[in-house]
């Protein structure tokens, strides 16, 4: 479990932020009208902020290929 938490720290910090953000973003801005798709409800702004975190903070941890020797 250890091990699985410092494999994807940053994804990990990056939903948390997202959610957040998304939660924030419903919060603080939203949709007066109710007919945006994300932003009209609560639990679709906190997801939609979790993937973008999830995608957005993934792009910055090292990929590590294994090379073999020929």
């Amino acid at each position: 479990m250890l091990e699985f938490l410092k494999k994807h720290q940053l994804k990990i910090v990056g939903i948390i932020v997202g959610g957040l953000l998304g939660s924030a973003y419903y919060h603080f801005i939203g949709c007066t009208t109710g007919t945006c798709a994300i932003t009209s409800k609560p639990l679709n702004s906190t997801a939609y902020g979790m993937v973008m975190g999830y995608l957005m903070f993934s792009m910055f941890q090292k990929s590590k290929t294994k090379t073999e020797n020929v």
